[in-house]
C-alpha cells in the first residue's frame, strides 16, 4: 500500500482559480471535519462552471493526492471494487485501484459524474464506504476500510437535458454536504477569461458581451459556459477574429446565431464578412509527387 500512495499525486495548482468567498470558507471547516473522520461532498452546478476544477483545486491547496473515478463507465456493481476475470481458461479476481485509494489516508476521491452509470445497482457498494461505518466486506478482499481524513467528492449535473444521467438516490444523496456552483459575476468572468488565455481586458469584454446576450435573451437563454467562454477566448488568443472565435465554439442554432453575429458587426464595427473560400488542407512545404 505505501508503494501504491507513493503513486499517487498531488494535483497543480490553478492560481487562476476563482470561488464564491462564502463557498472558500465552508469547504475550509469542511477539510478540518476531515481530520476526525472521512466525510462526503458533492457538487453540483451548470456544466462548465468549474465543478471538477474545484475538487483539484481543494486537493492541490491542502496538499492531498487525489484520484478521479468515472462513474459513467460502471455497469454492474462490485466493479468500483474489481472483477472476475480470465486467464487461460482460469478465472481470477481483479482488484482495482477503489479500494486501494480508499485506505490511503487523506486521499481525494472524485466520483466523477456520479449519476450517470449505466446501472442504478452499480454504485450499491458506495453506501457503506460512504456511510458511518466507512468499511466494506468484499468476499475476494475481506474487509476494505476508509483511511483517516479521506474525503469523497462527488460531480454531477442535474436536468432533463443531460443524456444518460439519473436522478441521484436519494439515500446515497444524503450522505453528502452540498455544494451548489455559480457563474461568477461579469468582472470575475473577464479576470479568468485575460489571465488564462492571455487576451487584453477589451476582447475579454468584447466575448462577455456576447455571452450575456445568450444568457439573458428572454425568448430562449442559452446556457453558455465558462467553458464555452474560455473556448472563444483561446481561439481569439490564438489571432482568430470574434466572429470565428463565436462560430466555432459555440453549439447554437444557425438562426439564433445569425441573429448574434450581426449584431457582432454592429458592436465591433465589423460590418465586412468574407466569402467563403477552400483550400487544400495539407502542409506548407507539402510536395505533390
Amino acid at each position: 500500500m505505501d508503494d501504491f500512495a507513493k503513486q499517487l499525486k498531488v494535483p497543480p495548482l490553478d492560481p487562476n482559480y476563482f470561488i464564491l468567498d462564502e463557498d472558500r470558507i465552508n469547504i475550509d471547516r469542511m477539510a478540518k471535519l476531515s481530520d476526525k473522520h472521512p466525510i462526503n461532498i458533492l457538487i453540483t452546478g451548470h456544466q462548465g462552471c468549474g465543478k471538477s476544477s474545484l475538487v483539484r483545486q481543494f486537493a492541490s491547496y491542502y496538499q492531498r493526492p487525489m484520484v478521479t473515478f468515472q462513474v459513467g463507465l460502471l455497469s454492474e456493481a462490485g466493479q468500483l471494487f474489481g472483477q472476475q476475470r480470465l486467464k487461460d481458461g482460469e478465472t481470477f479476481y481483479q482488484s482495482f485501484l477503489f479500494p486501494k485509494a480508499i485506505r490511503v489516508p487523506g486521499c481525494v476521491i472524485h466520483l466523477e459524474e456520479i449519476n450517470r452509470s449505466e446501472n442504478p445497482h452499480a454504485l450499491n457498494e458506495l453506501f457503506s464506504v460512504l456511510s458511518e461505518e466507512r468499511s466494506i466486506w468484499i468476499d475476494e478482499l475481506g474487509m476494505v476500510g476508509v483511511a483517516p481524513r479521506v474525503i469523497f467528492f462527488a460531480t454531477m449535473n442535474e436536468g432533463v437535458e443531460f443524456s444518460g444521467t439519473d436522478e441521484m438516490d436519494a439515500a446515497l444523496k444524503d450522505r453528502f454536504y452540498r455544494i451548489h456552483l455559480q457563474y461568477p459575476p461579469v468582472n470575475v468572468e473577464k479576470e479568468i477569461l485575460v489571465s488564462k488565455t492571455g487576451i487584453t481586458p477589451s476582447l475579454a469584454t468584447d466575448i462577455l458581451n456576447i455571452v450575456s446576450k445568450l444568457r439573458g435573451n428572454k425568448q430562449t437563454p442559452i446556457d453558455i459556459s465558462i467553458r464555452h467562454s474560455l473556448m472563444i477566448a483561446e481561439l481569439i488568443a490564438m489571432g482568430a477574429p470574434l466572429r470565428d472565435a463565436v462560430i466555432y465554439s459555440l453549439q447554437i442554432s444557425m438562426d439564433i446565431l445569425e441573429s448574434l453575429l450581426l449584431s457582432i458587426h454592429v458592436e465591433t464595427g465589423d460590418t465586412e464578412v468574407e466569402p467563403h473560400r477552400y483550400e487544400r488542407y495539407v502542409p506548407p512545404d507539402y510536395i505533390p509527387s
